[in-house]
This record gives C-alpha cells, sequence and structure tokens, in this order.
C-alpha cells in the first residue's frame, strides 16, 4: 500500500473518467471510490477491439464492466457507468449535464505510439479521435460546467529527447536582450505523441479564452500489474505485452517469464522517465484531490526516475534470478530499432509539483518487478500463445498509408 493510499480523503468529489476500461482508468476508479469519492465512467471498449486488431489479448485476463461494477461495489461502492465514444458531443454534452462533476479525468484517447504508425488508416483514427474527443471536453465543460477541473493525461513523449533539461510545461527565455516564460518546445517522436502536443495546446488555448482551471499530465511509461485496490478487490486491469500495446518493462517480464530472450530496441541507450502502475494513480489522485486554482493552467511531468532501456532489461535479469534462482537466466539480445529515436541522448526532466503537494514513491523498481513477474507466472501459458505479437512489426519507416483502402493488414 502506498504512504498516500492509507489517507482517506477529507471532502469527496464528483469524478468523471474518460477512458474507465483502460489500463489506468479502472486502478483510479477504484483508488477513487476507496478514498471516498463518486465515480462514473465512460468508454466505448475500443482499446479491447484495437487489441485484438493487432492479434493480441490482454495477458492478465479482465472482466466485462458489469462483472468490474459488481467487485468495486463489494469492496468500495458503486461506481457509475454510460457506454459511449467520447468523439460523440452529443452524449458528452449529457453526461455532463446529468453528472455535474467537480473533476474530469480524460483518458480516452487511442494511446499507443506504435498503433499510430501502423498505416495511414491508424494515423488518421489516432489524429481524429484524440484531438475531436479533447476538443468536445473543452466545448463541453465551457458550455455545461465551467468551474469543472479538467484533468488530462498527456506523455513525457511531448518533449522529445532535447540536450537541455526539461522543465514542468514552461521556461524562461532570453534572446536578444528581452525574456519571457513561454511553453517549452514540443519535439514528438510519432502521430500519437504529436495527437497529444495538439490537445496541450489546445488545452492552453482554452485557458488563455475561458479560463478553465486543467491539470496537463506529462506521464512517463507505466508498468505493473496491481495497485492495493486490485490486490484487496481481484479486479484486475489490463496488461499487454505485444509490441504495439506493451510498453517496454511489462514486455521485459513476460519475455524472461516465458524464457525468451529479453529484446531492447538498438543499442538499448534510449532513456524515458518511468513509474508503476501503482504510482500513476497516485499521482493522479492527488491532482485531482488539490486542484488548479481557478483559471489556472499547470503542467505536471509524472515519473518516478529515468532509465535506459538497457538498464531496465538488465534489471529484470537480476531480479528474475535472484527470484527464480533454478531458471535458467534470460538472455538480453538488441534487436534492430523500428523507431525513428535517438540512441543515447541526455535526458534530465524535472517533476517537483508533485512532490510537493505530497507524492512519494510506494515501492522500488526491484519490488515492482518482482510482483509483476510473480503475477506474470501465472499465465505463463498465456505468454507462449501470445509471444509471435510480442516482437517488432511496426516500423516508423516503413509504415504504409495501404491500410486506408484494405484495412488493416493481417501480421503473419
Amino acid at each position: 500500500m502506498s504512504f498516500f493510499g492509507i489517507f482517506p480523503c477529507l471532502e469527496g468529489k464528483k469524478v468523471l473518467i474518460l477512458g474507465m476500461d483502460g489500463y489506468i482508468g479502472w486502478p483510479l476508479a477504484l483508488r477513487l471510490l476507496a478514498r471516498g469519492h463518486q465515480v462514473t465512467g465512460v468508454d466505448s471498449f475500443i482499446t479491447r477491439r484495437r487489441v485484438r486488431e493487432v492479434h493480441s489479448d490482454s495477458l492478465i485476463p479482465i472482466d466485462s464492466m458489469a462483472e468490474r461494477i459488481r467487485k468495486a461495489s463489494r469492496t468500495f461502492g458503486e461506481p457509475g457507468f454510460v457506454r459511449f465514444d467520447v468523439t460523440d458531443p452529443r452524449r458528452l454534452y449529457s453526461i455532463l449535464e446529468k453528472e455535474k462533476p467537480d473533476a474530469i479525468v480524460h483518458l480516452a484517447e487511442q494511446r499507443s505510439a506504435p498503433y499510430s504508425m501502423i498505416g495511414l488508416k491508424q494515423a488518421t483514427e489516432t489524429m481524429m479521435k484524440n484531438i475531436v474527443s479533447t476538443m468536445n471536453l473543452i466545448y463541453a465543460t465551457k458550455d455545461i460546467v465551467p468551474e469543472s477541473h479538467i484533468l488530462k493525461l498527456g506523455t513525457m513523449g511531448e518533449y522529445g529527447t532535447p540536450n537541455i533539461d526539461i522543465p514542468e510545461g514552461f521556461f524562461e527565455v532570453n534572446y536578444h536582450g528581452r525574456s519571457d516564460t513561454l511553453p517549452f518546445p514540443k519535439f514528438a517522436g510519432s502521430w500519437y505523441h504529436w495527437t497529444k502536443v495538439h490537445d496541450s495546446n489546445n488545452l492552453m488555448f482554452a485557458n488563455r479564452l475561458w479560463g478553465t482551471a486543467i491539470t496537463d499530465v506529462m506521464q512517463g511509461v507505466v508498468y505493473g500489474t496491481r495497485t492495493s485496490e486490485i490486490e484487496s478487490s481481484s479486479s484486475h486491469t489490463r496488461f499487454d505485452i505485444d509490441e504495439v500495446w506493451g510498453t517496454a518493462l511489462n514486455r521485459f517480464c513476460a519475455q524472461a517469464i516465458a524464457g525468451l530472450p529479453i529484446t531492447p530496441y538498438g543499442k538499448g541507450g534510449q532513456t524515458r522517465g518511468f513509474l508503476s502502475l501503482e504510482d500513476s494513480v497516485q499521482c493522479l489522485t492527488i491532482a485531482i484531490e488539490n486542484p488548479p486554482k481557478n483559471g489556472e493552467y499547470r503542467v505536471f511531468n509524472q515519473y518516478d526516475e529515468h532509465y535506459s532501456v538497457n538498464e531496465l532489461a538488465s534489471k529484470v535479469v537480476e531480479v528474475f534470478s535472484s527470484l527464480y534462482p533454478d531458471r535458467k537466466k534470460p538472455g538480453i539480445l538488441h534487436t534492430a530499432n523500428p523507431r525513428i529515436e535517438k540512441e543515447e541522448h541526455y535526458y534530465n526532466p524535472e517533476n517537483v509539483k508533485l512532490r510537493e503537494l505530497g507524492y512519494r514513491t510506494a515501492r522500488s523498481l526491484e519490488t515492482e518487478i518482482s510482483i509483476i513477474l510473480q503475477d506474470v507466472m501465472k499465465y505463463s501459458g498465456r505468454i507462449r500463445r501470445l509471444k509471435d505479437v510480442i516482437m517488432p512489426r511496426t516500423s516508423w519507416k516503413e509504415s504504409s498509408g495501404k491500410s486506408a483502402v484494405a484495412g488493416t493488414e493481417k501480421k503473419k
């Protein structure tokens, strides 16, 4: 249990979670319910369909929403739920009119960089769904609940990997003898990441126009299988290990359990900010319970530590060997990098604001990897059935517009 999670919230809020069926959305709903908030969720279950589209599945089986709600109700209290796509403005206006939430958490976007790079169909779908859903939320909030707090999940990938420190959203600029405070430049690395940049720009503009209270969370790469509420309710969140939907550390743990080589892309020197699922939920909860001032637009860089991909691969090998000394030590096999990114680079982002609000890391990286490995071991047979979708097939350079005409090409 996290340090933060043991204390109940003193004043419950009405929270609307867009994308409640997702990897982060469901554990966040459980955390908020456990802390005494009223939670209503929205989802169209499109991630479940998109994962099937690339011939994959959640490694850890997940319940239907009806079963999820039943388990949550038994342990924490019953969340509300409405099924629809947030790109439908009529439905979004209707739910805001009905619920009048204090806070709206926007997680209802296509979340995979590789998916956005498969081809024209996936790129344009990502652009349309992500940007339109955010614009719908901006206008619906302005028209129906202008005092509500929008908490938007962005990504550290918006910044890219500049050769200077990365501030939390804004920095001081001195040029030709004049100075100003400006948004930090963005240099995204996929169509998905560019949609997040566009979202941030649109949210900043909405704040300037109407004074909408906004928290823009630049989140690092999330890993993990459980939170304290998942443990107590036995209501699991999804856990993807394929090359399109599975993040690096989650894939590495699955490869180790399956007896497959761990496969960093390229030289493995790429460095990113990472945080556990437990800590991601903790950070978002803190942001909800400590909203911005009226008319404020704020940016949080959300991560625990930054690691190179090689460091993560080595740490998985170390923890696996300690946990299962009688099993074969996993090998590390570097594979061609399908992405367009620097193999080695400077990386030093700031993350001060959440810590000033009380955030503390719940568990060490080693402890979290151990938990993932033990959870994944229960489904080792499913990994073998999914092993053909773990290795990279989506290339940034070779994606093709043919999929716009022919539909998604089946992966062989």
